[in-house]
């Protein structure tokens, strides 16, 4: 590898505070705070937002989406334009036929 080009890969402490979890790893993050690990040592601090401890897919407190309630919602939604509507024979609405354009 060249020298000086490469961004420094170093252990870094990483802080979820909405779960107050932390764990040691390595990453080239910059960082600019520290903290001090469980061995005694010092290490870089980065904030993260979510992580393992805290996203919904890993903690197994996923929100179940009501599908029904999304579809009748779309229905609803395009039942109010002209678009896919039927008209009184059960047939679909007449779709304005494209004009031509002319040869000059």
């Amino acid at each position: 590898m060249k020298k000086g080009i490469h961004p420094a890969y170093r252990p870094v402490v990483f802080l979820d505070h909405g779960a107050n979890f932390k764990f040691l790893s390595s990453s080239t993050v910059a960082c600019d705070e520290t903290i001090q690990w469980e061995d005694g040592k010092e290490y870089p601090l980065y904030r993260v937002e979510i992580s393992s401890a805290s996203h919904p897919f890993f903690t197994g407190k996923m929100k179940l989406l009501d599908i029904t309630g999304r579809v009748e919602k779309f229905q609803k939604k395009f039942q109010r334009g002209s678009y896919g509507q039927k008209g009184k024979a059960g047939e679909q609405a007449a779709v304005p036929a494209a004009t031509p354009t002319e040869k000059k």
